[in-house]
């Protein structure tokens, strides 16, 4: 477990920040913040659909084996 550490505020124009030391760090571009009493909650987003989660994965570099592309067996009705 990652121990509290104390951050400074500051102003970014008329928004309040904080710097996130690099051991909190949060994956991806986005977050999701909230209050829950005096406290701030941040957490990561998720992704937002499935064509977010498709463009994060990497490529493969492999040829892939042919596929033998057979005729479904016929079905009496």
């Amino acid at each position: 477990m990652i121990p509290e550490r104390h951050v400074k505020l500051f102003k970014n124009g008329r928004n309040q920040a904080v710097r996130i030391p690099r051991e909190f760090e949060l994956p991806g571009e986005d977050a999701i913040m909230r209050k829950d009493g005096d406290r701030l909650i941040i957490e990561a987003a998720p992704p937002r659909s499935l064509l977010a989660v498709l463009a994060s994965l990497e490529t493969l570099d492999e040829d892939f084996a042919p596929m033998a592309d057979d005729l479904p067996d016929p079905v009496q009705l």
